[in-house]
This record gives C-alpha cells, sequence and structure tokens, in this order.
C-alpha cells in the first residue's frame, strides 16, 4: 500500500486493479461503527489474499486484521470462536496440536476467517464436504446503521444466509463461531497419478468421488491427443496406522519449512509461452510412474503455494487474475475441451491451472459459487491480449449456463457474476459490485 495525500493505494494478491482509497485499520468496534456511520459507502477487506476488486472500494475500506483475537476453543465438541480477522494458518497452529482441522479450506490459509465467509470458500473437499459457510454456527455483524446483530440459521436468518458467500456486501463481520473436523495425524495419505488427457483425467475424477480431497493440475497448453494432460491427486487424513515410523510418537506435530521468497517483480517477458511450457513439461514429469502412495503432511498437501512467499511477484509489476469458473457436469468434457483450445490457441497459458469436482451445497446459502459441476481455475497475467482472452473465455463459459467465482474475478461480465443477491443498502460497496452495476 502506498499512501497519496490523504489516500491510500490498495490492491489485492493480484495487483489488479488498483484504487486510492480512504484506508482504515483499527481493532476498536466503537471506531468501527462511527466509520461505518460517517462513510458514504465502504467494504471490508481483510488479509488482501483475493485475487480481483471484491474487498477495494474507492472511497472507504476498513481492514479486519486487527480483530485477530482468540475467543474460545471447545476441545470437547469441536467448536471454535474468533474474531473476523483471524488468519486460517493462526487457527491451524492451535487446532492440529489439539487432533482437529479446518472443516474447508482454500488453497491458501493466508486468508482471514471473515473472508472466508464472504466468499464462502470451498476447497478440495467440496464434492463430498460442502463450502465452509456450512460450518458456520452464528456471526456477529455490523450492520449500516451501526448495530450489532448475532446471526444464525435460527437468528435473523434471512441477514445470516445473505452474508454467507455475500461478498462483504451485508455488513462488517467482527467475530465467528465454527465447527471443526477431527483428526488423529497432521498427516494427508495421498495418490497421486499422472492422466495423459482430458478423458482420463475425468475418468479419474468420476473413480474417486468416495474420496474426500480430490483435485488435477492440467497443462492447459496442451493440444490433440494430449489436451488436457493432468496430475491428479487424491487425499484423507492419515490415520495413526497409515504413519511411517518416524512419524507416529509424535503425530500430529507442524513441521515449518523455510520459506522461498520472491524478492522483486519479475520482467514482464520472463513469463511467456516458451516459460510456462517449460514449467509444465517439468512438473507433468518430475514424477516417473503412473501412479504413486505417499503419506505428505498438510502443508504440502492443500498449501503449496504459500511456500513461497510474493509467488504474485512472478507476474511482474502489472500483476495478473486469476480466472475461476464452474460449468454444470454433464457438460464438463464438451466445456473444458472449448475452454482449453481456446486458451491454446492464444498462447496464453497458466502454469497454475487447477481442476476440481464440485456439488451443488446448501439451497438456502444462495450466493454460494458452487453447483454440481466441474470448476477450473487459472492465473493468467496482465496484458493488452488478455481482456480479449477473457471475452471469448466468458462466452464459452456463458454458453455452458456456468459462472464464475467472485473472489477471483476483476474482469468478467455481470451475467457470469451477479448470482450473489444482497439487499441494496447503498452503503457496503466494492469496486466489483460497482462494476457489475455500471453494466446493466
Amino acid at each position: 500500500m502506498k499512501k497519496v495525500d490523504n489516500r491510500t493505494k490498495v490492491t489485492n494478491w493480484g495487483k489488479y486493479p488498483v484504487v486510492e482509497t480512504h484506508f482504515h485499520l483499527t481493532s476498536d468496534i466503537r471506531k468501527i461503527t462511527e466509520i461505518i456511520k460517517e462513510s458514504p459507502s465502504i467494504i471490508a477487506r481483510g488479509n488482501g489474499r483475493s485475487y480481483g476488486d471484491n474487498s477495494l472500494n474507492k472511497d472507504h475500506i476498513l481492514s479486519t486484521v486487527k480483530l485477530d483475537k482468540f475467543i474460545s476453543f471447545d476441545r470437547e465438541n469441536g467448536i471454535f470462536e474468533c474474531e473476523a480477522g483471524v488468519i486460517l494458518s493462526d487457527i491451524l497452529d492451535t487446532i492440529v496440536p489439539e487432533g482437529f482441522f479446518l472443516p474447508v479450506t482454500p488453497g491458501t490459509k493466508l486468508i482471514t476467517v471473515g473472508g472466508a465467509i464472504g466468499a464462502n470458500v470451498h476447497g478440495k473437499n467440496n464434492h463430498s464436504e460442502g463450502c465452509f459457510g456450512d460450518y458456520i454456527l452464528d456471526f456477529n455483524l455490523i450492520t449500516e446503521k451501526g448495530e450489532i446483530k448475532k446471526c444464525s440459521p435460527e437468528e435473523n436468518s434471512e441477514l445470516f444466509w445473505n452474508t454467507i458467500g455475500g461478498m462483504g456486501l451485508t455488513g462488517i463481520i467482527i467475530s465467528v463461531r465454527f465447527t471443526l473436523k477431527k483428526i488423529q495425524t497432521a498427516y494427508i495419505k495421498q495418490v497421486v497419478i499422472k492422466a495423459d488427457n482430458l478423458a482420463e483425467i475425468f475418468k479419474c475424477f468420476d473413480e474417486s468421488e468416495g474420496w474426500t480431497y480430490s483435485v488435477a493440475w492440467i497443462d492447459c497448453l496442451q493440444k490433440g491427443s494430449k489436451m488436457g494432460r493432468s496430475v491428479f491427486m487424491i487425499g484423507e487424513h492419515a490415520d495413526l496406522t497409515e504413519l511411517p515410523a518416524k512419524w507416529k510418537a509424535m503425530p500430529l506435530l507442524h513441521r515449518k519449512k523455510t520459506k522461498l521468497n520472491i524478492p522483486f517483480n519479475f520482467p514482464s517477458f520472463v513469463l511467456n509461452t516458451f516459460t510456462v511450457k517449460a514449467f509444465n513439461f517439468l512438473y507433468y514429469f518430475k514424477q516417473r510412474r503412473k501412479v504413486t502412495n505417499t503419506v505428505v503432511d498438510y502443508d504440502s498437501f492443500f498449501y503449496p503455494l504459500d511456500a513461497v512467499n510474493n509467488w504474485n511477484r512472478i507476474y511482474g509489476k502489472n500483476g495478473f487474475i486469476q480466472y475461476q469458473f464452474i460449468i454444470p457436469k454433464e457438460a464438463g468434457k464438451e466445456g473444458m475441451t472449448e475452454i482449453l483450445k481456446t486458451i491454446a490457441r492464444s498462447g496464453q497459458g497458466s502454469f497454475l491451472a487447477v481442476l476440481k469436482l464440485y456439488k451443488k451445497g446448501n439451497p438456502k446459502a444462495h450466493n454460494s459459487f458452487p453447483i454440481d459441476g466441474y470448476s477450473l481455475a487459472l492465473d493468467f497475467k496482465i496484458d493488452k491480449k488478455l481482456p480479449a482472452l477473457v471475452k471469448e473465455l466468458d462466452e464459452i463459459v456463458e454458453y455452458y449456463n456456468g459462472r464464475i467465482y467472485l473472489a477471483k474475478d476483476a474482469m468478467s461480465r455481470k451475467s457470469l457474476i451477479n448470482y450473489v443477491k444482497v439487499p441494496e443498502t447503498g452503503k457496503f460497496d466494492s469496486v466489483q459490485h460497482e462494476r457489475i452495476e455500471s453494466q446493466m
């Protein structure tokens, strides 16, 4: 962030877009209430790890990262309560040694709990265990009038369901209570399968629906018979009997690793078709065998990118977008084929292309992204050609009745991203919401 007169330049993890705004950082609830009342429009922002413009506001931004206190941990019933600015990594450091894990986690543990609610995050277990919102017992929210309301499925239920997946448009979450998952170890039993093409990777998903966790990395620049060449990973929380002998003495110990760091923004020419192809080749062939069975720590399975500090700098000073869409399961193979053909033809490949299987969740959580279908998340460097590619991809996704994930959108058309429905307040607003409204 950079100060500009009385305003601050703020962006999120993708570095696009950038806004100049009044930025507020406080844990004082009374002060937060005053800021909300006095602001013509405002949005909450957690740790800034979303990729698009959903937590940006050109008027006022209220950071919640100072709301970082644990409130209670019921070990008997597996219930955790904390303030909204607590980072998932801090929760994991506390609960894993006690034999618990997050019920749902996205691909980074560096987001806030409030952000997890606002985006109703999902992960590798969406097809089997749903979204983060499915495990929320209640939360406290400050409304546009400065009132603190406790929200649950029974109390202020409409506000509760509008907030889950509501992208911060209903108010400022200040604390939350949610349930945890019981585990025996801090490790994951993992199976990795190399798939030669798109047909094979969909077969892997079909045959592995009984596994709790599943995800695939796709080489999105391959064509012809190799289109959709993938590395497929499935996993379960390992029990004590499945651990190697060297870990059995301390099965819940989280062994932290030394992180790599990207010290500066890469020049824009570094990331190009040739370097992406080289990375994809090395990633696919680093495993020689068709199938491997291993036991890995939970960081390696869930959060591989968190092992690299400032990895967003790889995309240069102009940043990147993450384009994540979902299309219905019955159209999965056909739709993904069209998407991959379009990307390969454009030459704008993504070396972070992640395919997952999803299921439609609780109908009351009507703002949620998942439907019964397949989702693909792709990273694209910001350049002059990107808007044209996004337009093409949007047209394909819309043709197959898909949608875009709002926590990662920064360019897509409103028809793909306006599924979030919350009452118009005129107070809580984001650049993303403003952009959708301007397209109507």
